[in-house]
């Protein structure tokens, strides 16, 4: 669901902290009207489209926490936990994953994985809560988990003794492969017990699952057995079988004495030769060792395996990412090709939009086009809408101007159409 908030100061308030957004704004306008979308890192990039992903009010959706599923194979089975799992909106975009790591465990072989904790995936650990926070912005949050079981681990068809129990993890992916350079973000915090790993990043694997030398992943990643502080930000590979990679990975504190319990404000920005982080609009790392180059997917994950990389959780542990929303701008290789700067250029674009600077979260705004300015004291006064696009109506705040061989004719009060 897409829902938007204004804050008629000028201000984005994200619980917590505050995103300074200009006093004098650009138009709010519809992602039909934008061809690119430039983003306010030190470096300006564009983009070509936009998704956003809004879970803070989903109240519909939300149910009771569901109680973790103590045996091996019921978490591989699980069915999603609330119809929000089978929408167009999520299975159109997401797929959430049920591949457990006994198969990597059999092998024994530590130079690929050093696991001594089977762990399975489910949809058991990704729901919907109700928030009990005070003062905010929306009444829920999308909720991913994982919990260390103590008994009932995977049964001998898995080829794995069960003695130890299992960890029960959480893991969605972009149904999309083609992202090539995008600026991701989220709102979300991480909390729980010691021993797991929050992540957003992206990636693509290597041709076989032993050549992790040639995996290409750009990684943000909380660990909870870190100070309460600590954010991990990686180019992967970050080991191989002789030593740690120290130019690919970074370790750094979070800006004004913020921990990742509570909310904050995370980007990536993936662009060619550089990935680049940012929390609560503070740049925190830039490698440019090892940066992604190929086509990818985006993922989340939540999970633990008792290796040396999450740590050890204790038995009855668990711990949780929540997150109120996702955005990215990005380019694929599946739609027209990337975009490198505005009109002028033959990969270039008219009319530019920003998400960095409106008043709306997820809604974008005009910043230039060739007929209007590109300052907040001079915006854009003659953006364009494609044929059978929207036009005006009550509460329209878009472009008003159909494209040449098209008019605006009015269909009711508050929808009127290029045609």
């Amino acid at each position: 669901m897409v829902t938007t908030t204004t804050w008629p100061w000028g201000l984005l308030v994200m619980t917590g902290y505050l995103i300074n957004l200009t006093s004098a704004a650009y138009p709010l306008t519809t992602d039909a009207n934008c061809h690119c979308y430039k983003t306010n890192a030190t470096s300006t990039n564009y983009f070509r489209q936009h998704k956003f992903f809004d879970f803070r009010n989903l109240q519909h959706y939300a149910n009771t926490p569901p109680n973790p599923i103590s045996t091996f194979e019921g978490n591989a089975a699980a069915p999603p936990t609330s119809s929000y799992f089978d929408s167009n909106q999520w299975k159109d975009n997401w797929g959430i994953q049920t591949w457990n790591n006994t198969e990597s465990m059999r092998l024994n072989n530590t130079d690929v994985n050093d696991a001594t904790v089977p762990m399975v995936n489910s949809f058991n650990n990704i729901y919907i809560e109700r928030s009990s926070d005070r003062n905010a912005n929306g009444q829920t949050y999308l909720v991913m988990r994982t919990v260390r079981h103590s008994l009932d681990g995977p049964s001998t068809r898995y080829g794995s003794n069960s003695s130890s129990g299992f960890q029960s993890s959480a893991e969605f992916e972009s149904k999309l492969t083609s992202y090539q350079f995008l600026s991701l973000r989220m709102l979300a915090r991480t909390r729980g017990s010691p021993g797991a790993v929050t992540a957003m990043f992206t990636y693509r694997p290597p041709p076989q699952p032993q050549q992790l030398a040639l995996v290409q992943e750009a990684d943000l990643e909380i660990r909870t057995q870190d100070p309460p502080n600590f954010v991990q930000y990686t180019n992967q590979p970050a080991w191989n079988s002789t030593s740690d990679i120290k130019e690919a990975t970074r370790n750094a504190s979070m800006p004004s004495g913020k921990k990742w319990s509570d909310w904050a404000f995370y980007r990536m920005d993936w662009t060619p030769g550089q990935s680049t982080w940012f929390v609560n609009g503070v740049e925190a790392s830039k490698i440019n060792f090892q940066a992604p180059r190929d086509p990818s997917q985006v993922m989340f994950n939540v999970w633990s395996d008792g290796g040396s990389w999450s740590g050890i959780m204790g038995q009855g542990g668990k711990a949780e990412m929540q997150v109120q929303w996702i955005e990215m701008v990005y380019n694929s290789t599946e739609a027209s090709g990337p975009v490198t700067g505005p009109w002028g250029d033959k990969k270039g674009c008219a009319n530019i939009c920003s998400i960095d600077e409106t008043t709306q979260l997820g809604t974008p705004v005009l910043i230039s086009n060739p007929n209007g300015g590109n300052t907040p004291a001079n915006p854009p006064n003659s953006c364009t809408t494609a044929k059978y696009g929207q036009c005006n109506g009550k509460n329209w705040n878009g472009c008003k101007t159909c494209v040449s061989g098209s008019a605006c004719q009015y269909q009711n009060d508050y929808y009127s159409q290029c045609l």
